[in-house]
């Protein structure tokens, strides 16, 4: 039934009037709905479809649109009625034919064109249309094999602006629908209109309470592991440390490095609204070594960073900034950041499943080798890079500056 290709060129003109392509207008005979004689209305069958609507929508919300969709066919008389649901990508879309009942039935799941159908015109129109044998003009309806003596349409919307689709009722004879049904059609339309908007916002409120648990437990998580982090940074301070002061000072710039890192997981919340998942390594250890740049804007960067787009997952953050951040340290007490000319390149790379990151010294003082003893900053980088991310440092002590080369599982870096 229909295919999926749209017959919208060659149909671009329409009548100012009516607005309907002049060359399928006379298949439309909307104006006869109210020259017709009205049919008695059962107003009181007309409540209760729209009770039995509104205790669906609370109790069984699947099973409101097939209902509405029989209600229809009731109320009218109709052989066999449906929905056309509106699929707008890719454009100009498709309708798709869904909960029918009656002789269409065995047309589940068909797809028509959007340009080049009733209930495209229904939907332009946004009103209710009555068709006669539009089996006359769309060629789609033929290869089908189905006759249409006659079909009214209305439009379905959500929340009284964004189309849906429309409902569609097949008569077996012509002349059977008038203006009565039209009126009885599009007041359940609304309704239905008013009822998906409601089982919309209870779908959305229920994601939004998932959500919102999900970050709950996330941000318990987190907050363990910065308090476990606080407290092996503190014990190690404390024993590498001379004396408060250098302890102060040592344990503010590791408590800082984590304190940026915390902000961009923090942002990413906020933007989302939900737990992240991914960020990018260059943009967190930009934020890392961001403090340490030159007072005076107009100097040269001290640090050059370049690499791919790589995903770096909240819960490897912490440790990728404390690892940058003890290096940037070590930098500025020791090496290429310890004068004014000294810079830092910092570069990664792919290969296979692993990260390789390069941080390379220029232009410091000159390296005589080796510290003899290593404290708690080298340990920490150490212990980070092989503990958590389950991957290797290597440090190269040239006289022209310190070259750190760390190979880290992809895999690690995305969690």
């Amino acid at each position: 039934m229909g295919r999926s290709e749209t017959m919208a060129d060659g149909y671009h003109t329409t009548d100012q009037t009516t607005g309907i392509d002049p060359a399928v207008a006379h298949v439309f005979v909307t104006e006869e709905l109210d020259t017709r004689p009205v049919k008695p209305a059962d107003h009181l069958r007309e409540k209760q479809a729209i009770q039995d609507l509104a205790m669906r929508m609370a109790d069984q919300p699947e099973q409101v649109l097939p209902r509405f969709v029989d209600l229809a066919m009731e109320l009218t008389g109709g052989v066999s009625a449906g929905l056309s649901l509106y699929e707008p990508e890719p454009a100009p879309g498709v309708f798709r034919w869904r909960y029918l009942r009656g002789s269409l039935a065995p047309f589940e799941q068909a797809i028509t064109p959007r340009n080049f159908s009733p209930c495209g015109v229904t939907l332009d129109r946004n009103g209710p249309t009555l068709s006669r044998h539009p089996e006359r003009v769309y060629d789609w309806i033929v290869e089908a094999g189905i006759t249409v003596p006659e079909v009214m349409l209305v439009p379905l919307s959500f929340g009284g602006c964004l189309p849906i689709g429309t409902l569609w009722i097949v008569s077996e004879k012509e002349g059977w629908f008038d203006a009565g049904h039209a009126r009885s059609m599009t007041e359940l339309a609304a309704f239905l209109g008013i009822a998906l908007r409601m089982l919309d916002s209870e779908r959305q409120l229920q994601a939004a309470l998932e959500e919102q648990e999900t970050l709950t437990k996330e941000m318990s998580h987190r907050v363990k592991n910065l308090f476990a982090i606080t407290d092996g940074m503190i014990r190690g301070t404390a024993r590498t440390a001379a004396d408060k002061t250098e302890m102060a000072q040592a344990l503010s710039g590791r408590l800082h490095a984590l304190a940026n890192a915390h902000t961009l997981v923090s942002r990413k919340l906020h933007e989302v609204g939900r737990a992240p998942r991914a960020g990018d390594i260059g943009t967190l250890i930009q934020a890392v070594v961001a403090p340490h740049e030159h007072a005076d804007l107009s100097q040269p960067s001290r640090f050059s960073l370049e690499g791919p787009h790589v995903a770096c997952g909240d819960h490897a953050i912490n440790g990728v900034a404390l690892v940058f951040h003890e290096m940037t340290t070590n930098a500025i007490k020791y090496g290429a950041l310890s004068n004014e000319h000294g810079r830092v390149d910092v570069r990664w790379t792919l290969e296979g499943d692993l990260l390789n990151l390069s941080w390379r010294e220029h232009d410091g003082p000159a390296v005589t080798g080796a510290p003899a003893s290593k404290g708690f900053g080298s340990a920490l980088v150490r212990n980070t890079v092989a503990g958590q991310f389950g991957g290797s440092v290597d440090y190269d002590w040239a006289q022209s500056g310190l070259s750190v080369a760390m190979r880290l599982p992809l895999a690690k870096v995305a969690l």
